[in-house]
């Protein structure tokens, strides 16, 4: 079994949270799917789980990236095709953020036998901006963790 260092996600992925919100404003929304297709494998081999593999990805980018279109249309009908296309890609950022969850969760705990906290709601709503967060907020969390363990 390898020994695993508790800011070894946030080291391999090395992406503020700022930054990841100013890059999301200026490609309109693509750069997170760029963070999704250019992460998910370093998460996967870091925490030893298959969260997600090329062709989530690759829906997750149709269903934006053709919603977005679609919903320019002149015709109610491809409005509404991409509505609900666009729906569909909120709902695979919502399930990858799930799964990233749980996976990092079980992950903090297994390997670093620490709890890590990580809101639902802010999950739901933040999606990868939240996960982004909490990997780099591990090493914090580490640290209270600790203190608060010495002090029993």
């Amino acid at each position: 079994m390898t020994s695993h260092k508790i800011n070894e996600l946030e080291e391999k992925i090395q992406q503020k949270t700022l930054t990841l919100v100013l890059l999301s404003i200026a490609t309109a929304g693509i750069y997170p799917i760029l963070w999704i297709y250019r992460n998910y494998s370093v998460i996967n081999d870091i925490t030893e789980t298959k969260i997600v593999d090329d062709v989530f990805v690759i829906w997750l980018a149709v269903c934006v990236g053709l919603g977005s279109q679609l919903a320019t249309s002149k015709e109610e009908v491809m409005v509404a095709l991409g509505g609900i296309l666009y729906i569909a890609g909120c709902v695979l950022y919502a399930v990858f953020a799930f799964k990233i969850r749980s996976t990092l969760r079980e992950y903090a705990l297994q390997k670093h036998k620490i709890d890590l906290p990580m809101n639902r709601f802010y999950t739901l709503i933040f999606t990868v901006y939240y996960i982004n967060y909490c990997i780099n907020d591990m090493k914090e969390v580490e640290r209270k963790n600790t203190i608060l363990k010495s002090r029993t």
